[in-house]
């Protein structure tokens, strides 16, 4: 039984490349745990419900604004790891109206050798994650989505850093 549970579970792992941007500034972004509505194109909300800001057990509410006649998605996450040295967090989906059940992702920032003309300003975003299976989603529509949102947030970290 344990192995029909690990077997029905959708892992994935989207990464990015961040040009002109130091892999210290791609970390302060990633670990502002509570600001991801500046960088993620759908969220419009991010806020802290509990806890302390940078610190494991920080719980964030995200939502995106009503779209047509869609309602209003939400979801509250908790921050499970946090890493400063190794660039890294880890955070899972609590309550939320998207669909999910058991969710965790795993962020990180790593230096990536540009060469002497990078000056240390190239880096690399990785966002892995594990999932159960959510209603009205693929495999592949979570590990698409997650990589929009990567990029997206690349984009933004390139023009504004």
């Amino acid at each position: 039984m344990e192995q029909e549970t690990a077997a029905s579970k959708w892992e994935g792992k989207q990464a990015v490349q961040v040009n002109g941007v130091t892999v210290e500034q791609a970390w302060s972004v990633v670990s502002d745990f509570c600001n991801v509505h500046e960088w993620f194109p759908t969220v419009d909300t991010c806020h802290r419900v509990e806890g302390t800001d940078g610190q494991v057990g920080l719980v964030r509410y995200c939502a995106s604004n009503k779209i047509k006649d869609e309602e209003i998605k939400w979801a509250k996450e908790r921050l499970v790891e946090i890493d400063p040295v190794g660039r890294c967090l880890s955070y899972e989906v609590l309550e939320n109206n998207v669909g999910f059940g058991s969710y965790v992702a795993t962020v990180k920032v790593v230096p990536m050798d540009g060469g002497d003309e990078s000056d240390g300003k190239i880096c690399r975003i990785e966002w892995s994650f594990v999932s159960d299976p959510v209603d009205g989603w693929t495999k592949e529509n979570l590990e698409s989505y997650v990589g929009f949102c990567l990029q997206h947030m690349a984009d933004k970290m390139e023009m504004n850093l």
